[in-house]
């Protein structure tokens, strides 16, 4: 089983920085890839950013493809999100997930592609 532990969010004013972490324990040698995901109140949980463990390869929705960065470093289990030039619009609680399905009908930015989810961390951006 892996479990996932979010960290880094908070209160920023907007075009604050903030840089989101995600530590992996149990089983990580297996993840295939790691997301963010965020869901603002009332609204669906959307796909943010994913990276596969292994390679490195990037993945993100568009409306934060120039302001966010996904990363990870594998010594240390941990992905990370980066997020700066920050809107109100991304308020939210913030997600990572964990998939080892290589394959699968769903794609990465599917959330029913990830078996394994963290606890969330909330993000609140001001005007």
């Amino acid at each position: 089983q892996v479990q996932l532990v979010e960290s880094g969010g908070g209160l920023v004013q907007a075009g604050g920085s903030l840089r989101l972490s995600c530590a992996a324990s149990g089983g990580t040698f297996s993840i295939y890839c790691i997301s963010w995901f965020r869901q603002a109140p009332g609204k669906e949980r959307e796909f943010v950013a994913g990276i596969r463990w292994t390679g490195g390869t990037t993945y993100y929705e568009d409306s934060v493809k120039e302001r966010f960065t996904i990363s990870r470093d594998n010594a240390k289990n941990t992905a990370y999100l980066q997020m700066n030039s920050l809107k109100p619009e991304d308020t939210a609680v913030y997600y990572c997930a964990a998939t080892k399905s290589t394959k699968s009908t769903y794609g990465l930015g599917n959330e029913d592609r990830y078996n394994y989810w963290g606890q969330g961390t909330q993000v609140t951006v001001s005007s």
